[in-house]
């Protein structure tokens, strides 16, 4: 897997407004955690950490933070602007050598199903599995060949086959299938609807106006 250099400043300032001007400034501010380190507050550049959230891939981060070791890690999680989905804040997971690991991988779909030829549409139901492994075994994406897919066929998690990783999700989950496209319901034409008698207001209202016109004179 992919390994990247992520630099960070070391941030000791947690004021709503210190965090308003990093922000302000193109900086997210995160935090490093891991099972033998205590907890390290960071400042990361948004273009340095954009791209590792918007991605199909999984990386494995370097993480260097000035005064301190360099960690390799993962991302967590991660916490967006429910406006703007702009990163506000993220989390970053430090990995032990030898100690498995749970996360999140991104499936990628490959091929044209045999189904599509026949007038049928693909349904991507999971875009994530979770799976536990060593780091050294975490994979960038779960690549999975749909190509031989017929109409009504499908894929789920305990179809899978790939060594050294563990998949947490239920064995039965369905990953993808194909299936008859959708028919769409026949709208009534037009001149079926004509010569309807329009819905007239209701009596109470018209006796309520004129009892009100009364009243006033």
């Amino acid at each position: 897997m992919e390994t990247t250099e992520l630099k960070a400043l070391e941030r000791k300032d947690f004021t709503k407004s210190e965090t308003r001007r990093i922000r302000n400034e193109g900086f997210i501010p995160g935090v490093f955690y891991s099972k033998n380190n205590q907890p390290i507050h960071i400042n990361v550049a948004d273009k340095a950490i954009n791209p590792l959230v918007f991605t199909s891939k999984t990386h494995l981060i370097s993480l260097v933070v000035e005064e301190h070791d360099e960690y390799e890690c993962i991302i967590k999680d991660v916490q967006f602007d429910p406006v703007t989905d702009k990163v506000i804040h993220f989390d970053l997971l430090g990995l032990t050598k030898g100690e498995k690991i749970k996360l999140e991988i991104p499936i990628q779909l490959i091929g044209s199903p045999i189904g599509v030829k026949e007038g049928g549409v693909i349904q991507h139901l999971m875009h994530k599995v979770e799976v536990e492994c060593l780091p050294r075994n975490i994979p960038e994406h779960i690549v999975i060949d749909i190509s031989g897919l017929k109409l009504n066929d499908s894929i789920h998690i305990g179809d899978l086959k790939y060594e050294d990783i563990e998949f947490i999700d239920s064995q039965e989950s369905m990953i993808v299938q194909v299936t008859h496209a959708k028919v769409k319901e026949e709208v009534a034409p037009a001149e079926e609807v004509i010569g309807e008698e329009e819905p007239t207001e209701p009596e109470v209202i018209s006796k309520g106006k004129q009892e009100e016109k009364e009243e006033e004179e």
